[in-house]
């Protein structure tokens, strides 16, 4: 079988161009994944999902481990099986949503104990558990248990959850089946603290991981306070492994982190937004809801292959939500994700080209420049 690993393939200043090897094919790095949380990417299908360009999604533990069961899947497959997707799959290991979704929770150095928001029942995640369930889940990269202490956070608070965090990476990474094509990955914590997060990335190394995620940030704490928490936090993680900067993000964000070496990411915000009326494009966010939108006859993006732009137009759009049509949420979402692909693709490009820093430079007045075509009369 083929074993995880990953290939730097060009660098460009601290920008990055790799692939990700697993047991479920390559991915191509920097890299945006899909939010699967509950074994579906909301409003797509996954041949949908695969014709943006997208080489990995993401699945979540909490979700699936309150519904349908681990256990279930387990039987039923494992999650490829189960949601008919063959890529690879990562899944996030539920710290995160313990902390924001939870009710009751209780921490406590085993793990924590909490109730579920879906039927009240009580649940205990421990660093072991956590890694059985993804491991029932078959996911292709498997996250260490963590704290994410929330934001604002008193620095002594953070220390604690980091310190924590760390003991629980030893025990995810005691408890993680290696096997070939699998991997597992610990994670970053220590806040916007550049002491907390030197000692913390110090500590993963000392434990041996695939892949160093960066947690805790997107929290609260703005972009330029995630920015500089990254400018001290990459140039302490492995050169031979993937950086994966976890919850992030808008574009303009990921510009940003892969300027300062990180390689995935992930975020809800382009099928969200798709939801909500929100289309993403090379000149920032379009709300598809506006009435200004009503009689023009443009797609949302003259340069976007999507299924969205090349076959319906801004009005027939602002029909659809207007309306509450499902059909406006799934053409929004698709045209969301292609955009972020071809964010992803453009950045691979400049990046192999040794053109980064004008492709940064480019994006930023593009973005900055915004949807002038919208205000000019069809």
């Amino acid at each position: 079988m083929t074993a995880f690993g990953f290939e730097l393939l060009a660098t460009d200043g601290l920008a990055r161009r790799g692939r990700v090897t697993t047991a479920h094919g390559a991915v191509n790095t920097p890299a945006f994944m899909p939010v699967g949380t509950a074994a579906t990417v909301k409003a797509m299908t996954n041949d949908a999902v695969k014709a943006t360009g997208a080489e990995i999604i993401l699945g979540n533990t909490y979700h699936l481990m309150l519904r349908p069961g681990a256990e279930r899947v387990a039987r039923l497959g494992g999650l490829h099986d189960f949601m008919n997707w063959d890529l690879p799959i990562l899944t996030d290991s539920g710290g995160y949503q313990v902390m924001s979704l939870s009710e009751l929770r209780k921490l406590d150095e085993d793990g924590v104990t909490f109730r579920s928001h879906v039927d009240g029942a009580y649940h205990k995640l421990t660093p072991e558990r956590s890694i059985e369930i993804q491991h029932l889940l078959d996911a292709d990269i498997t996250m260490c248990f963590d704290e994410c202490p929330p934001y604002p956070c008193e620095k002594d608070d953070v220390a604690r959850a980091t310190a924590l965090s760390m003991r629980w990476a030893r025990r995810s990474r005691d408890a993680f089946v290696d096997r070939p094509g699998y991997g597992l990955f610990g994670i970053s914590q220590g806040g916007v603290h550049a002491d907390l997060r030197e000692e913390s990335a110090k500590a993963l190394i000392d434990i041996g991981f695939d892949g160093y995620a960066i947690g805790g940030l997107a929290v609260g704490e703005g972009r330029e306070m995630m920015f500089a928490a990254l400018d001290v936090t990459t140039p302490h993680l492995p050169v031979d492994r993937p950086r994966y900067l976890m919850g992030v993000g808008k574009p303009e964000d990921i510009v940003g982190a892969v300027a300062r070496g990180v390689d995935m990411f992930d975020c809800v915000l382009p099928t969200r937004s798709g939801r909500t009326a929100q289309a993403w494009t090379r000149r920032g966010a379009l709300n598809l809801r506006n009435a200004r939108h009503k009689d023009d006859p443009r797609p949302i993006d003259e340069a976007c292959a999507c299924p969205a732009c090349r076959n319906h137009t801004r009005a027939y759009l602002h029909h659809l939500i207007r309306a509450e049509e499902i059909l406006g949420a799934m053409l929004l979402t698709w045209h969301n994700l292609h955009y972020y692909q071809d964010l992803m693709r453009a950045i691979r490009a400049a990046i192999e080209a040794g053109t980064f820093a004008q492709f940064q430079k480019d994006f930023a007045a593009q973005q900055a420049q915004g949807d002038i075509a919208a205000l000019e009369t069809p």
